[in-house]
């Protein structure tokens, strides 16, 4: 019989969306794909081809913003997992997560087969105990990992970034096109450009007689507010305006996203639309550069402060990207608009 599979990554809307490749693999040959994701990774989940259903859970080992970690919260998702009777489990993680944690809660749960890669010695944790290297992008980290297990993406699936069809009446901006979107912020802050400059760029941007959509979660209004500024009928702030799923229609419309190293970059290659990425090399661009879509990396990546991981960078200036000039941003825009995948599009 087909397996039962469950499919873990217990981080952030983008890493979810990274693993999409990976789940559309072993839906290809599984009865059932249940997803393991943590409840900021969820809505990014509710949109991957090949998830049959969904378990959330915040891991006070993955979670950038953990709580204590209770026994109760722990027994309730063992028991959760046992009663789906899953046949084996596949744990993703970034080069810096283990996945011991969630494999022991796996093997309380009675897994059978449990598969992840790790650095550290798992015991009897681990089926297969994979180990990548630090060449592959995560899309094919994950690749590799679920092929441990014979799952494999189909011929005709490209191996892109993809997410469920896109609701073209969810983009409130739609009549607008074409457009420019500008996404400000970034979950961590050393990863975002500064706030002066995206305000200097959307300036730029109406000034050259383009029409700017600048988004943003909720928590960043006063963000988005200073990087619209007074631009009348040049600009329009979305933020808070559209869900995930909203922002996919606002992004699959658009010409093109300027964004940081950030959820949103990825959800625009899901949609197959390019990205003039503002990349901090806090981590490494080879393994979270935009997937599978027309983009420009800005920024400088072989700083010598690169690999940081620096949530807020403490050189003055934050050169990595500080140095970027607003010509630079507006040479990659007018190289990318227009040149978006046909499909998502």
């Amino acid at each position: 019989m087909m397996p039962h599979v469950l499919v873990v990554r217990l981080d952030n809307l983008g890493d979810v969306l990274l693993a999409g490749p990976a789940v559309r693999a072993v839906a290809a040959s599984a009865r059932e794909v249940t997803m393991l994701c943590g409840p900021r990774g969820r809505a990014s989940a509710e949109i991957l081809p090949g998830v049959d259903q969904i378990v959330a859970h915040r891991a006070a080992w993955i979670d950038p913003d953990p709580g204590q970690v209770a026994r109760g919260d722990i027994d309730a998702l063992v028991d959760q997992l046992a009663a789906l009777e899953i046949d084996q489990a596949i744990v993703l993680t970034s080069f810096h997560q283990s996945a011991l944690p969630t494999a022991l809660i796996l093997r309380m749960a009675g897994v059978p087969v449990v598969v992840a890669e790790s650095e550290d010695y798992p015991g009897s944790l681990l089926d297969v105990r994979h180990h990548t290297g630090d060449e592959l992008h995560e899309v094919e980290r994950a690749l590799s990992l679920v092929e441990t297990l014979g799952y494999r993406l189909p011929p005709d699936d490209d191996g892109r970034l993809a997410v469920t069809p896109v609701d073209p009446d969810a983009n409130p901006v739609r009549d607008l096109r074409p457009y420019v979107v500008v996404h400000p912020g970034a979950s961590v802050p050393a990863r975002a450009w500064p706030a002066h400059r995206h305000a200097s760029l959307v300036e730029a941007l109406v000034a050259d007689g383009r029409r700017v959509v600048v988004t943003g979660a909720p928590g960043e209004a006063s963000l988005t507010a200073r990087v619209v500024g007074p631009r009348g009928d040049g600009a329009v702030d979305l933020t808070g305006a559209v869900d995930w799923k909203g922002l996919a229609a606002v992004l699959a419309d658009a010409d093109v996203l300027v964004a940081g190293n950030t959820g949103p970059a990825h959800l625009s290659a899901a949609v197959g639309t390019p990205v003039v990425s503002l990349f901090a090399p806090t981590v490494p661009a080879g393994w979270w550069r935009p997937w599978g879509v027309p983009h420009v990396l800005l920024g400088r990546q072989n700083i010598g402060c690169a690999g940081c991981r620096a949530r807020t960078c403490p050189v003055p200036g934050h050169p990595c990207i500080g140095d970027v000039e607003v010509p630079e941003v507006l040479a990659a825009v007018d190289a990318m608009a227009g040149v978006g995948l046909t499909a998502g599009r």
